[in-house]
């Protein structure tokens, strides 16, 4: 017998006896999934920083087919959570990049319903309600001169927010999302721009106490750079900027992501512009 048939006729009656199976066709796909999922969701965080609109528009159609092929619930749902945040990103750097406000608004609303999708699929995704909660807040922030739309989001981001305190409290994205909230409540109301820094501080904290811990590489895990460019932004934005700290924090934040192009090229000059009209005073 040739060494070769013996293998197939060891191989068959393995198959007989019950002790192999060939994978399930189900959980081939879900690993092709999750694989190829985790790839563009890498070359999705690196546009975003990078400024890449297109890329981040491309990169959430790529991601199109793969929420349909996997009948893994909680996988499908990173999917859409990847998706929602490649079109959020978008939105953010339409702001930069002199976008029109109905083409932000479009990105925005469409990063809601890939976010909503996600938590229809799993109602405890935290990260999901965030997203949303961003997305409206930004979307208030485009009609912030119609009270009545604003006043509409309100009620919505509120809910969100304190949701995702409740479940997720040390989450650094969290403070991430809250941050911006605080900036415009009035202090007497538990915010104020003092009361932003230290929650992005705090935030800060949380993200560095969890970095270096692996995952899974679906589960969102980013924050502490942008945690960093936010308090670089907020330093040199108080009523009494502070461009030493805002210049220190955007440092740390380039030393994480030498690529990001908003801190690199928009914030870094404006801190620097900051220091220069101080320095006279000083």
């Amino acid at each position: 017998m040739s060494g070769h048939f013996r293998i197939v006729m060891l191989a068959a009656a393995t198959c007989a006896t019950g002790l192999y199976a060939p994978p399930p066709a189900a959980a081939q796909s879900a690993a092709t999934v999750r694989k190829t999922t985790a790839d563009i969701v890498i070359r999705i965080q690196r546009a975003d920083y990078e400024g890449d609109r297109a890329a981040l528009q491309r990169l959430h159609d790529e991601l199109t087919p793969l929420a349909a092929r996997s009948d893994d619930r909680h996988l499908t749902s990173r999917v859409r959570y990847w998706q929602g945040f490649a079109l959020w990103r978008r939105a953010l750097n339409g702001f930069n990049d002199a976008a029109t406000p109905s083409e932000i608004e479009r990105d925005l609303q469409l990063a809601v319903g890939q976010f909503e999708k996600a938590l229809e699929l799993d109602a405890s995704f935290v990260d999901s309600k965030l997203g949303i909660a961003s997305c409206l807040g930004n979307m208030a922030a485009l009609h912030s001169k119609d009270q009545a739309r604003v006043q509409g989001l309100l009620p919505r981001i509120i809910q969100l927010t304190k949701e995702s305190q409740a479940a997720a409290p040390e989450n650094p994205r969290l403070f991430w999302v809250r941050g911006p909230q605080l900036w415009w409540i009035p202090a007497d109301k538990g915010g104020g721009r003092p009361a932003s820094v230290a929650n992005y501080e705090r935030g800060l904290e949380f993200a560095r106490k969890q970095k270096g811990v692996k995952g899974d590489p679906l589960e969102p895990a980013w924050g502490e750079a942008e945690l960093l460019m936010n308090l670089a932004w907020s330093h040199v934005n108080l009523a009494v900027p502070n461009p030493a700290a805002a210049e220190e924090y955007a440092k740390q934040a380039l030393a994480l992501v030498p690529h990001w192009r908003y801190v690199r090229d928009v914030l870094m000059p404006q801190i620097r512009a900051a220091r220069e009209k101080k320095s006279p005073q000083s």
